[in-house]
C-alpha cells in the first residue's frame, strides 16, 4: 500500500521550527532599593544681610541623593534575530524609597530608555542613555565603588555620577578588542532650521591589560542649560536656570557650584581616570576638566553679566581594599578648581571621604560613608562660596560634614 506524503505540511512545521529558533527571547526584571540616615552637620535655613542661617539636619534620604545608588525597577530583554544578531531594550525607572514619588523629574522611566541591534561588531541603540564620561571613565571614581553620590564631584559637575541623560541619543558602543573598547553618542537637538542647537555629540575609548585599566572621554553639549541640565520633564525653558535655582546674586542657591553658569552656549567636558588592581587593593586616579563657554548667550538667564568661559579642573585620588569576601573599605580626596569667569576670582573645593561596606549577601549590604567639605575664594553665584557636599543641601558655611548609615537591597 502507498503512503501519501504531506510535503507542504512537512515544511510548513519546519519552518515554524527554524523560526522558533531564531526568534528565542528573554525578558528580565530587575531592581535596586537603596535607603538611609543622614547626618549633617550644617545646611542652610535661610538668609540674612549677614549671611544664610543654618543648622544640622538629621534626616532619612534616598539612595539616589546620598546612597551608594538611585533605587529604581526595570525592564531589559532581548530576542535572537540569527546570524550573530539580536535586538535589545530596557526600560528603567527611578523613584525615591523614602516615599514612593517618581525620580527624574517625574519621569516614568527617567533613568534609561532605549531599544537598540546587538552584533559581534557592537551595539547600537537609540533612546535616552547615559554618555561616555558615565560608561568609559566613572569606575575610577571613589562614588560606584563604594562612596556613592556624597562622594561625587562638586555639583557633578562634569556628570560622572550620571545625574543627567541625554534624550533622543544614538549610542555605538563596541565589542572589546584585545582589551580596547570605544563608544560614541549623538543627541539629536531636533530644532527645526538648525542641526546644532541643543544638540550633544561624545566619544571615548577604555583599555583593560590584566590588573592595568585606562579609560578617557568627550562629551560636547549645545546650549546645555535646556539640552542637558534641561533634560527632565519638570525642568523649565532656556528662560529658566536649569543648572540649580540661581535667579539673582542674592538669592539661596541649590548648586551654587556652577548655577551662575547657565547662560553658557557650550558645555565641554573632558575626563580620563587609570586603575591599577594588586590583589585585593585597587587604586585610582582621574582628572576632569568642565568648561562652560561663550557665557552670556542666550541659552540662560546671566543675572551677574558673565561673559568668557568658566573652567573646572578636578583631581581625584581613591581607593579600595578587600578586607575579607564580605568586608570592603574605601578612602578618596578629591580637588576641584574654578578658574573664574570673565576676569573674576574662582572657588577651591576640598572633598574628603571614607567608606565602610558590609555584603550580607550577594544582594544585600549594609554601609556608612563620611564626607567633609572645604570651600574657599567665590563662587559662580559671586559671592563667598558655601560647602556643598553633592545630594545635600548646601551649608551656611565654607564646611560641611555628613554621615550616612544605609541598607542596599538588589532583586
Amino acid at each position: 500500500m502507498k503512503k501519501s506524503v504531506n510535503y507542504f505540511g512537512i515544511l510548513t512545521i519546519s519552518m515554524m521550527y527554524s523560526t522558533a529558533s531564531h526568534a528565542q527571547s528573554n525578558v528580565t526584571l530587575y531592581g535596586v532599593i537603596d535607603s538611609g540616615v543622614n547626618y549633617t552637620n550644617n545646611i542652610q535655613k535661610g538668609k540674612t544681610a549677614n549671611g544664610f542661617t543654618g543648622g544640622h539636619q538629621i534626616a532619612m534620604i534616598e539612595g539616589g541623593s546620598a546612597g551608594l545608588q538611585g533605587s529604581r525597577w526595570g525592564i531589559t530583554g532581548s530576542e535572537d534575530l540569527g546570524n550573530g544578531m539580536k535586538a535589545i531594550f530596557l526600560l528603567e525607572n527611578g523613584f525615591y524609597s523614602n516615599n514612593g514619588a517618581l525620580n527624574q523629574g517625574g519621569a516614568m522611566f527617567g533613568r534609561q530608555t532605549w531599544v537598540g541591534i546587538k552584533s559581534d561588531l557592537g551595539t547600537v541603540t537609540l533612546g535616552r542613555q547615559y554618555d561616555p564620561v558615565v560608561d568609559l571613565f566613572r569606575s575610577y571614581l571613589a562614588s560606584p565603588q563604594w562612596g556613592g553620590y556624597m562622594t561625587a564631584h562638586p555639583g557633578d559637575l562634569d556628570n560622572a555620577q550620571n545625574t543627567r541623560r541625554i534624550n533622543n541619543s544614538i549610542k555605538f558602543r563596541s565589542g572589546t578588542w584585545n582589551g580596547l573598547t570605544v563608544e560614541a553618542i549623538l543627541g539629536l537637538g531636533g530644532v527645526a532650521g538648525s542641526f546644532a542647537q541643543n544638540s550633544i555629540w561624545g566619544a571615548g575609548a577604555s583599555y583593560a591589560a590584566g590588573p592595568f585599566s585606562a579609560g578617557a572621554a568627550y562629551l560636547n553639549i549645545s546650549n546645555p542649560n535646556l539640552s542637558f541640565f534641561g533634560a527632565n520633564p519638570n525642568a523649565g525653558s532656556a528662560t529658566s536656570n536649569n543648572l540649580g535655582s540661581f535667579g539673582s546674586a542674592t538669592t539661596p542657591e541649590s548648586n551654587p557650584v556652577f548655577a551662575g553658569y547657565a547662560s553658557a552656549n557650550r558645555l565641554e567636558i573632558a575626563a580620563a581616570g587609570v586603575g591599577l588592581t594588586l590583589g585585593a587593593l585597587n587604586t585610582n586616579i582621574a582628572y576632569s576638566n568642565t568648561r562652560f563657554d561663550k557665557l552670556g548667550s542666550a541659552a540662560g538667564p546671566n543675572p551677574l553679566h558673565y561673559a568668557g568661559t568658566a573652567a573646572f579642573n578636578n583631581i581625584e585620588v581613591n581607593l579600595q581594599y578587600q578586607i575579607t569576601p564580605s568586608l570592603l573599605a574605601g578612602t578618596a580626596y578629591d580637588y576641584t578648581r574654578n578658574g573664574g569667569a570673565g576676569g573674576k576670582e574662582g572657588a577651591n573645593y576640598h572633598l574628603f571621604s571614607a567608606g565602610l561596606d558590609w555584603f550580607l549577601s550577594k544582594r544585600t549590604d549594609l554601609y556608612t560613608i563620611a564626607v567633609y567639605e572645604k570651600a574657599s575664594g567665590v563662587d559662580s553665584t559671586g559671592g563667598s562660596p558655601v560647602a556643598q557636599i553633592t545630594g545635600l543641601t548646601p551649608s551656611s558655611t565654607d564646611k560641611q560634614v555628613a554621615l550616612r548609615v544605609g541598607m542596599r537591597h538588589k532583586f
